[in-house]
Formats: C-alpha cells, sequence, structure tokens
C-alpha cells in the first residue's frame, strides 16, 4: 500500500483459533496509535459487522472489510489500498485462525488474505495452562505455509511474569521471532459477548470506557514503538506494488450518478451496514438520510429504503409500541416505495416476532411470523441463484453472501413465485429460498456486499429514480 509515493506500513493481528483474544487487542493497538497522532486505517477480514463497528470507533473512522469469498481478490486489494492510502498504517483484523478457510486449501482464510496483500502478521496467542508448546505451535504456523511472513507475536491471557518468561523463551529461541508483549486475563465485563462476537459498539453503554480500557491494557503491556518502528522498516514490508494494475472502482463498477434520497434505518437495533454499500449508494448520487424506528414516528420524504440487519429482538418492545413508524413504513410499501432489508430488516418487515410467551407486532408488511432460538439458525457464507423475475435483480444473476441469524420461521404465508432465491449454499427463508418480495418490497437473510455485487446498488438507485419520478408525476395530477 502506498501513501503518495510512500509505502504505508500494514499488519494483519491473527489468532490461532477464534476467541483467542485478537480483537480487544487490535482494538487496543488502534486506538493506542490513534491517540499517538497515527492516522490507522482499520479492517476487519471477513463478514463480520461487529468487530468492525468496534474498530471504526477505536480509530474514529469507518472500518471496512475485506473479504475474498464475497468479492474477486482485485477488488480486495484495491479496496485496501483506497482507504488507507491518506493513513500511516493499517491495522487489519483477522478472523478465526490463521489458516481456517472453506476448504482444504485454505481459501478465504487470514492467511490467504495476507498473502495476497503482501503483509506480515502479528500472532495473538491464547497462553492459557501452556508454555514451550506455544513456540511449537507458532513454528507450525510458520512453517505451514513459508510465505506467510510472520513477524512476531502477543501473548494472552498469561498467568503471571513466571509463565509469560518461559513462553517468550522458548518463542524467540526456537521461531526467531519477537515477542510484542504480554496481557494478563482482562475482566469480561469490558467487553460482555453476544453471539459469536462482540457486543456492538452502538449498544454498549459503555463503549467509550471499553475502548479506554483496552487501550490502557495495550499501552501497559505492549511494546507499541517497537511494533510500529518493525513494520515502518521497508525490509518488514512487501516490495511488490498492489495498486498500479488494480481497476478504478468508482469509474468501473458504477454508471453516471442519480440524485434521489434514500433513507438507512440505523440505530442501535439496526446497525449493520457494510461501509462499502453506503459509500455504493453515494457514489451513485443517492443523498442518504439516517432514520430510526426507536426515535422517530414517521418517515421522511425519501425515494428509497435501505434496512440492514442487527438485533431488532432487543428492541422488540420498543419497535412494537411505535406504531406511527410502523404504520407509515406499511403504507409506503403500499405505495410502491423500494425497500430492501437484510435479515434484521426482514424480521422488521414480518409480522410478528416472538419472544419467550410474548408476542410483538411488527410492520406487517410480510406475511410471516418470526420467532428466537438459542442456536443459529443459519450461519456462513452464501450462494444464491436469482431464478425469478424481482424488483432489485435478473433472473440468472448468481449472487454470494453471507447469514446470520437466531431467529426462525413460525409461519408463513407465500407463494414459490414471492421467492427470488434458489439457494445455492445456505439455509435462506424457507425450504433454500429468500429473497421474499411484494410490490416493491425485497427481504432477505444474505447479506450482499456491494464490492461483490455491483447490481444491487444500481438496482437500488434504478428502483429509487422510478419511484421519485412517479411521486412528481402524483403531486402534478
Amino acid at each position: 500500500m502506498q501513501k503518495g509515493g510512500k509505502k504505508v506500513p500494514g499488519i494483519i493481528i491473527a489468532g490461532l483459533r477464534g476467541g483467542s483474544g485478537k480483537t480487544v487487542i487490535s482494538l487496543g493497538i488502534t486506538a493506542a496509535w490513534k491517540e499517538k497522532g497515527y492516522r490507522v486505517a482499520p479492517f476487519k477480514k471477513g463478514p463480520d459487522y461487529i468487530d468492525a463497528g468496534w474498530l471504526s470507533k477505536a480509530a474514529g473512522r469507518p472500518c471496512y472489510n475485506l473479504d475474498t469469498f464475497l468479492c474477486p481478490p482485485e477488488i480486495v486489494k484495491q479496496s485496501c489500498f483506497e482507504h488507507s492510502k491518506n493513513c500511516d498504517i493499517s491495522v487489519i483484523e483477522g478472523n478465526r485462525g490463521l489458516y481456517d478457510g472453506i476448504d482444504t486449501d485454505g481459501s478465504t482464510s487470514t492467511a490467504e488474505l495476507a498473502k495476497l496483500l503482501n503483509l506480515p502478521v502479528l500472532l495473538v496467542l491464547d497462553c492459557t495452562k501452556a508454555t514451550r508448546t506455544m513456540a511449537a505451535m507458532v513454528l507450525g504456523c510458520m512453517k505451514f505455509d513459508p510465505d506467510i511472513r510472520i513477524i512476531g507475536a502477543i501473548l494472552n491471557r498469561v498467568a503471571g511474569k513466571r509463565h509469560e518468561k518461559k513462553i517468550r523463551e522458548n518463542i524467540e529461541k526456537f521461531c526467531q521471532i519477537m515477542v510484542f508483549g504480554a496481557i494478563p486475563k482482562l475482566n469480561a465485563e469490558d467487553f460482555p459477548e453476544r453471539h459469536m462476537g462482540l457486543v456492538t459498539s452502538e449498544e454498549h453503554l459503555f463503549s467509550d470506557r471499553a475502548i479506554q480500557a483496552a487501550l490502557q491494557v495495550v499501552k501497559d503491556n505492549i511494546d507499541l514503538t517497537g511494533l510500529y518502528d518493525v513494520l515502518s522498516n521497508p525490509v518488514c514490508q512487501s516490495d511488490s506494488p498492489i495498486v498500479e494494475t488494480m481497476p478504478d472502482i468508482s469509474e468501473n463498477q458504477y454508471p453516471e450518478p442519480t440524485k434521489v434520497t434514500i433513507g438507512i434505518i440505523r440505530d442501535s437495533a439496526f446497525q449493520f451496514y457494510y461501509p462499502d454499500n453506503i459509500d455504493a449508494l453515494r457514489k451513485l448520487g443517492a443523498a442518504i438520510v439516517f432514520i430510526s424506528p426507536l426515535r422517530e414516528t414517521s418517515i421522511p420524504d425519501v425515494d428509497a429504503i435501505y434496512m440492514g440487519g442487527g438485533f431488532p429482538e432487543t428492541h422488540a418492545p420498543e419497535l412494537a409500541e411505535n406504531i406511527g413508524f410502523r404504520d407509515d413504513l406499511k403504507r409506503l410499501s403500499q405505495k410502491g416505495l423500494p425497500i430492501y432489508a437484510e435479515c434484521g430488516g426482514l424480521i422488521f418487515l414480518g409480522q410478528s416476532i416472538r419472544l419467550e410467551d410474548k408476542e410483538y407486532p411488527m410492520s406487517g408488511i410480510f406475511p410471516i411470523h418470526f420467532g428466537l432460538c438459542k442456536q443459529p439458525q443459519g450461519h456462513g457464507y452464501t450462494k444464491v441463484e436469482v431464478i425469478r423475475q424481482n424488483p432489485f435483480f435478473k433472473i440468472g444473476e448468481a449472487l454470494r453472501g453471507h447469514e446470520f441469524r437466531y431467529s426462525s420461521i413460525l409461519g408463513i404465508d407465500y407463494q414459490d413465485h414471492e421467492m427470488a432465491f434458489r439457494m445455492e449454499r445456505g439455509k435462506g427463508i424457507i425450504d433454500k429460498k429468500d429473497g421474499f418480495f411484494k410490490q416493491h418490497t425485497f427481504g432477505t437473510y444474505t447479506h450482499i456486499h456491494a464490492l461483490g455485487a455491483p447490481s444491487w446498488a444500481s438496482s437500488m438507485i434504478r428502483m429509487a429514480s422510478s419511484y421519485k419520478v412517479s411521486k412528481f408525476r402524483f403531486e402534478l395530477i
């Protein structure tokens, strides 16, 4: 990555498994470098909204997702370059274990991303009840793929100085890499967990305090200056350019801008959005208006609505009590307002959601009743084929996305022609079908990334433009 004619250093922070502590350490490093005055470009590997939200808060700027399943590799490289070129350093948090991917070749793994971007790796090691074995595990990672440049390690959850000393000496002796710090076991109250990830930064009542806690832990236990100096050394960074042959996303992906207003439903109940998706709408000329069904009783004058995912179940009473907003959304849907909803947004389009023994009414646009389970009902990458004519996608399109939901379908009244997607991979709404639509309202469990599905943003603009024209004609009558 280059900043003008100067190379921008970067690091990929990886673990040996999920839950190793790399998120808290990534947050702390990002916040600490920001505190020092560095412009940090944060990234999250994989389809993750929650970690990305925390990293964005720590860096004070949007965190972009890098995912080679959702997007072509050259687009991932270009995205990384575009969003770090004016920064001092980039921090990319991996996911799962370093080599964990969707197949035996390690496709979509953090390691493959490290090779694609030609960036060094910092390993976060959960050292619970282990000493010399940690060196063996690090050495195994180094030899498993010699093209991966592991430049150092952070010891996490160490039991004390003696424990740290044993592990540090073994890693430095047998692996010949630096140990940049050792972190004791942290109080879990600073970062409570929900589902598979951290709670969202938006709904955490003490998110600022949590970021400060991570920052202080890192400052107290990690050699930040030494790490930055190593990364700034040209020897550590790749000599191969990653931008000269990359396509220009803004010019090649999107047509001429069209002036429309798109409302995005965003608050603590609905906050799962890729920054790239919102950027794509803006690049096509959309003015973005953020709307909250928790705070507002009606919908402003917009030409389309985009509803992302989130945790509507934790705000079900407030959403149910806001009758004005629910009724206004249903009225606009019936008038033909284009509405595109993913996961949590899909739930809000339904009739109701049942939590334990109580049922909470939603907007009532779709004839679907939802429930909530203790285990994931859909989890992982998805592949869908568009098989029926619908407002947003062309028949025959192949889309890649992901789903992660705890909600279940308690009841649904539909005809096959109302489901646009056939699931080639993933679960969908019901019977391997997804993409439920009525008129110009579309709901799906599959989250898509705009850089991997450029037709989505264009369709949103097209639908919004059409609706805007129809509104104008109606006002003239």
